[in-house]
């Protein structure tokens, strides 16, 4: 009897663990949280932005793996024969993103841009040179710019054993489309933490009104950073006290304690259909640092902070082949002042729906608890941040 009872208490446990693990969780503007004053594109995702596509694998394999990656499409076809602008931007640079060096020297990116895992990286990097030279029209290409970033994982997920595989960045390619994108625990998202709850996948989209150009500015995230979590402007992590560094005072002195560590890494991939070259990408790429600000972001010595930018607009293809470069128009400096709002405003909202919609995550002998969503929504009503009704 004894041993029927502990088996079906295993049981109960074991189910309680796969609910937690799979519950819907609402994004956050279902919550009322309207975070700045442009609106979103329809979906508010960056495949708002006209072109682009998305596509993950998600890798959980029995108690110890839990990660995956993430394929972000700036447009369809062969990107190594018909290049977009893109720039790159280094906040605290303690991380892996290959290929950010060529972008910012030739202002173009030629591959999908990848996010996985710190260890991974460089098995994701060699699967997507192989997927480009297997593409029609590059049988005669010597060599690819992959462009992979990461953050790390390591506290759910093995990341010693670099468990993924090429069939995985294929999948994650091959599977992009456009439309509504998964977030939260979800391909390069599966394993990441945030502000010592659980982070993920997140997404959103600003599209600007029609007297100031309305093109359309999207975001993507892969949140793995600590911090001082603020929503809305409302300090919820000292509220909940999870705070960055945690003290207490004895006797005078500040005892400093971190676990999870507060060290992690942001990756920001940032869309746009506006017509803008490397520069101005550069720039734009700069204020989605303030969008992470906003939230609360300490960028501490080992978060490895990156934004990376590129237009999708037909306007600004780059044919590697022609001797010259004519784009049919380019966004003025003047008129970039609303798309700097533009991206600040998506970042912020997308590290959120990062955290909203991932649950609680157990692997690697670890467990990480997803934002307390009702608590949040308490004191974002006690703050006036959101309706009370």
């Amino acid at each position: 009897m004894r041993t029927l009872n502990h088996c079906l208490i295993l049981l109960l446990i074991t189910a309680a663990t796969l609910c937690a693990q799979t519950e819907s969780r609402p994004r956050a503007r279902d919550l009322g949280i309207e975070v700045g004053v442009l609106p979103p594109g329809p979906l508010n995702t960056i495949t708002d932005v006209a072109g682009v596509k998305v596509g993950q694998t998600t890798i959980i394999h029995g108690d110890t793996i839990r990660t995956g990656v993430t394929a972000i499409l700036p447009r369809g076809g062969n990107l190594y024969q018909e290049r977009v602008p893109a720039a790159v931007f280094l906040g605290n640079a303690y991380g892996k993103l290959t290929g950010s060096t060529q972008v910012n020297e030739m202002g173009e990116i030629e591959t999908p841009i990848l996010l996985t895992g710190t260890d991974s990286v460089f098995r994701a990097a060699d699967a997507l040179v192989t997927y480009m030279f297997n593409l029609k029209g590059n049988e005669n290409v010597l060599s690819v710019n992959p462009v992979v970033g990461e953050t790390n994982d390591g506290y759910l997920s093995d990341i010693r054993s670099r468990p993924i595989t090429p069939t995985d960045v294929f999948s994650a390619i091959d599977d992009a489309k456009d439309g509504p994108v998964e977030e939260g625990v979800v391909g390069a998202g599966t394993g990441t933490i945030a502000f010592s709850w659980k982070g993920g996948i997140g997404t959103s989209s600003r599209r600007l009104p029609a007297t100031l150009g309305g093109y359309t500015v999207g975001v993507l995230v892969q949140t793995n950073f600590g911090g001082n979590l603020i929503i809305a402007g409302v300090p919820i992590g000292n509220e909940l006290g999870q705070t960055y560094p945690q003290t207490t005072s004895t006797a005078g002195e500040i005892i400093r304690q971190v676990l999870p560590s507060p060290d992690g890494s942001c990756m920001i991939v940032v869309a746009t259909d506006a017509p803008v070259d490397h520069r101005n990408l550069l720039r734009l790429a700069a204020r989605a640092m303030m969008g992470l600000a906003r939230t609360g972001s300490s960028e501490t010595n080992g978060s490895g902070d990156y934004v990376i930018a590129f237009s999708s607009s037909p306007d600004v293809r780059i044919d590697p082949k022609a001797s010259f470069y004519r784009p049919k128009e380019l966004l003025s400096n003047e008129s970039m002042s609303p798309l700097f709002e533009a991206v600040i405003e998506a970042t912020e909202e997308a590290i959120y729906n990062s955290m909203f919609r991932a649950h609680d995550v157990t692997g690697n002998g670890h467990t990480i608890k997803a934002l307390p969503l009702g608590q949040v929504v308490e004191l974002l009503k006690e703050h006036h941040a959101i309706s009370s009704r």
